[in-house]
This record gives structure tokens, sequence and C-alpha cells, in this order.
């Protein structure tokens, strides 16, 4: 993570803290995981499907 701080502070110009990132990280995370629940609502995910 600290790595990517560091890629990410050196690209943009900014200083990034690691601890904000993580938080990004952790929104768009999340973000993403209700988005693929709705996205798959009322769709049938049995294991018959796979």
């Amino acid at each position: 993570m600290t790595a990517i701080a560091r890629v990410l502070s050196r690209a943009s110009g900014i200083e990034i803290d690691v601890e904000t990132l993580k938080t990004l990280v952790m929104f768009c995370g999340v973000g993403l995981t209700v988005s693929l629940m709705l996205a798959s609502y009322g769709l049938d995910l049995s294991p018959g499907f796979f």
C-alpha cells in the first residue's frame, strides 16, 4: 500500500497519505460490492446457473 501511495504521489505531484488511500480503497470496494449485488438482483444465481 505504501508503494502505491508513493507512485501516486510521484505521478500526481500531490502528497498522498497511506491512510487516505486505504479509506478510498475501502469505499471503492464497498461501492463495487453494492453495485454487483444490485446488478445481480433478480438473477438466478443458483448452482445450476453455472
